[in-house]
């Protein structure tokens, strides 16, 4: 293994996925709203609009069907005798956290798609297959290429997140109330695991989907199982909280195994060399 090569195909990628608009303005777009936007929103602008927390938390049965339902765990950390202060534990500290995973999951499938699909149809893959590199080399190449910067934007995400959560309400809560327990597992267990899986997804769909667009539409589908844990969450249906995240992690890094498995017996030099010729 020659780690020249595969830092230099991931520098390629990275300078590539630059240049493509359609892959790094989502890549911006959302996190401002994620990490950003929504959390100043609930901080600074509904206090400044004298909005009442406990309307926002009374008047949607779901919000108060989710409290009422919470796991005593999860519970103690929302004051319900402060109402400013549980809305914002509420909906940021709990409410919204599986949101936060659309982060990891949109970065590794752009870059990834960008990475094998769009490489395929600006017709320069020839160039690398022919390249010295291993079929090895050049996978691990390109992985890492979507796995770093995927993980790197996420982490840096959650530390302004968790910055924006502690300064912007200090004047309700007084302390440093965030991160909860609960998003260390999420953050630092079940976003690599996304990552991996999205990445082993989007090269699988790769081999057969010969455009950017079309890759990245397609892998992307699995940000359904965000949805999903968003949706039973509110629902009452599933509470996030750390065995329930250690679990899910656990089941997402064996699919996501199993997936890789799929990915490196379908990443074959020939197949990509001919599929590029289509």
């Amino acid at each position: 293994m020659n780690t020249r090569r595969v830092v230099a195909i991931a520098r390629k990628d990275w300078i590539e996925v630059r240049q493509n608009k359609y892959a790094w303005m989502p890549m911006l777009i959302l996190p401002m709203i994620f990490v950003v936007l929504m959390p100043l929103v609930f901080t600074l602008i509904l206090p400044a609009l004298a909005v009442d927390p406990q309307d926002v938390l009374s008047s949607d049965q779901d919000i108060e069907f989710f409290i009422n339902q919470m796991p005593e765990a999860m519970l103690r950390h929302i004051d319900l005798d402060k109402p400013m202060e549980a809305m914002i534990v509420t909906m940021l500290g709990f409410l919204f956290a599986p949101m936060f995973l659309i982060l990891p999951l949109m970065y590794a499938t752009i870059i990834a798609s960008e990475s094998f699909a769009g490489e395929r149809e600006r017709k320069t893959i020839e160039a690398l297959l022919y390249t010295p590199a291993s079929d090895a080399e050049l996978l691990l190449g390109k992985v890492a290429a979507a796995a770093i910067p995927s993980l790197a934007a996420t982490w840096i995400g959650f530390v302004i997140y968790t910055l924006i959560l502690n300064i912007a309400p200090y004047a309700h809560f007084q302390r440093i109330w965030f991160p909860l327990p609960t998003w260390w597992p999420l953050i630092f267990w079940i976003t690599p695991a996304l990552v991996v899986l999205g990445i082993a997804l989007t090269v699988i769909i790769s081999a057969k989907v010969q455009n950017f667009l079309g890759t990245y539409q397609t892998s992307g589908s699995v940000v359904l199982l965000v949805v999903a844990l968003f949706a039973g969450q509110i629902t009452g249906a599933l509470y996030l909280s750390v065995m329930v995240e250690m679990i899910i992690g656990a089941v997402l890094w064996v699919a996501a195994g199993v997936l890789g498995l799929v990915a490196v017996r379908t990443f074959n030099r020939k197949a990509l060399l001919a599929g590029s010729k289509q």
